[in-house]
C-alpha cells in the first residue's frame, strides 16, 4: 500500500485528499470526515479501507476554510464549521473525486462507494441524493439528515445506490424520532438500504481515537456488517 496527499480542483478552489492505494485496486470508497477534518483518525480508517483492497481516498472537505482540522476539544468551532458545507459544496466536492477515480484509476462510479462518520455521515447520503450511479454508501452516525438546515428527507427518492447505516441509540445528535422519520422516508422510497440501531451506542461509537464515545463491540459489528455490504455491492460488481 502507498500513501499520499493529491490536490484535486473544485468550483471552489484546490481540495487536498489524503489517499492509500493498494496495488492493482478494481474498487474505490470515498472516505468522508469527520466534523474535526481529515485527521489522524481518518487517514487511519482510508489505509484499513485500501488494507481490503479498495482504492480509499478522503478528500478534505473543510478546503473552503482556512482550518484544516479541529481538536475533539474544538467542539465548537467544528459545528460552526460543518454548519457552513451545504449539500451544494458536497456535491461539488465528490464530483471531483468520482472524476479523479474515474480518469486517474479508470473506476466508474458504479465502482465506487462513499462512507461517511458524523458530519461526514450527512455527507455521504447527500452524495447518494446526487449521483444515482454510486455502487453503494454508508452512514455511520450521520446528524441532520432528518432535521435541521442541511435536512435530506427531500431528497430521499433520488437515490438508487444501497444505503447502509449505523446509528446508536443513545445518540444526542441524532434523537430516535429521527432514526424513525428517516427509516419511515427510506421504506416509503422503496430502496435498498438497512438501517442498524446499536444498543447503549452514542454518538461516534465506532471512533477509537476517542475512548470516551468508543463503543468496541458496536464498532466491531458495524464494521463486520459495512465490510460485507461493501462485498455485496461494490466488490462484486469489481469483479465483473
Amino acid at each position: 500500500m502507498s500513501t499520499e496527499w493529491i490536490t484535486l480542483s473544485t468550483p471552489d478552489g484546490a481540495m487536498r485528499a489524503y489517499v492509500a492505494r493498494p496495488l492493482n485496486a478494481t474498487r474505490a470508497v470515498i472516505v468522508l470526515q469527520e466534523a474535526f477534518g481529515v485527521n489522524a483518525h481518518i487517514q487511519d480508517v482510508t489505509r484499513r479501507l485500501a488494507g481490503r483492497g479498495f482504492l480509499a481516498i478522503a478528500p478534505d472537505l473543510f478546503h473552503r476554510s482556512a482550518v484544516g482540522e479541529f481538536g475533539y476539544d474544538q467542539h465548537a468551532e467544528a459545528v460552526a464549521t460543518i454548519g457552513s458545507i451545504g449539500a451544494p459544496q458536497i456535491v461539488a466536492d465528490i464530483g471531483a473525486v468520482l472524476d479523479y477515480l474515474r480518469d486517474g484509476a479508470a473506476l466508474d462510479a458504479d465502482r465506487c462507494a462513499v462512507i461517511g462518520f458524523c458530519f461526514g455521515g450527512r455527507a455521504a447520503f447527500t452524495a447518494a441524493t446526487a449521483y444515482p450511479a454510486l455502487g453503494a454508501a454508508v452512514v455511520f452516525y450521520g446528524g441532520g439528515i432528518a432535521a435541521g438546515p442541511h435536512a435530506l428527507l427531500d431528497r430521499v427518492a433520488q437515490i438508487e445506490a444501497p444505503l447502509l447505516l449505523h446509528v446508536g441509540d443513545s445518540d444526542p445528535v441524532i434523537p430516535r424520532e429521527q432514526i424513525d422519520a428517516l427509516d419511515a422516508a427510506l421504506r416509503q422510497a422503496n430502496l435498498t438500504y438497512r438501517q442498524h440501531v446499536y444498543e447503549q451506542a452514542g454518538h461516534a461509537f465506532a471512533c477509537d481515537a476517542r475512548p470516551a464515545q468508543f463503543r468496541r463491540a458496536a464498532a466491531e459489528l458495524a464494521w463486520e456488517r459495512t465490510f460485507a455490504f461493501l462485498d455485496e455491492h461494490v466488490c462484486a460488481r469489481a469483479l465483473l
